[in-house]
């Protein structure tokens, strides 16, 4: 069985008929978690917070508004972009806030020193 290093944590099992099973670990390695900002066109109504959960929700004076929170993987961020697709809320930005992430740098330069 080989393993595809983090953020991945998938499990790749070659089976005799030539047939590769792809596999999620056992959970989440943390490795992928970050603070994010998501930026919304409008002011979105207080009641829809409840679908971010643990993300805080604030309006600015541009008349956008501002979610922030923690985001433990990839599947949670874009599950919180499938959410603002759902309800047809505009995304104005995406911004994660922190760089805890190694080797990851959003222009696609990967080499040390940027």
């Amino acid at each position: 069985m080989q393993t595809v290093p983090p953020p991945y944590d998938l499990r790749l099992r070659t089976t005799g008929d030539r047939r590769i099973t792809v596999t999620h670990g056992a959970g989440s390695t943390g490795q992928d978690s970050g603070l994010y900002a998501v930026r919304l066109a409008g002011h979105l109504h207080p009641r829809w917070a409840a679908r971010f959960d643990g993300m805080t929700l604030t309006h600015l004076d541009d008349g956008t508004t501002l979610l922030e929170g923690e985001i433990t993987d990839q599947a949670a961020l874009h599950g919180v972009i499938r959410t603002l697709r759902d309800l047809g809320l505009p995304l104005v930005s995406l911004t994660r806030l922190d760089d805890s992430a190694p080797g990851t740098d959003l222009a696609g330069d990967t080499s040390p020193g940027g």
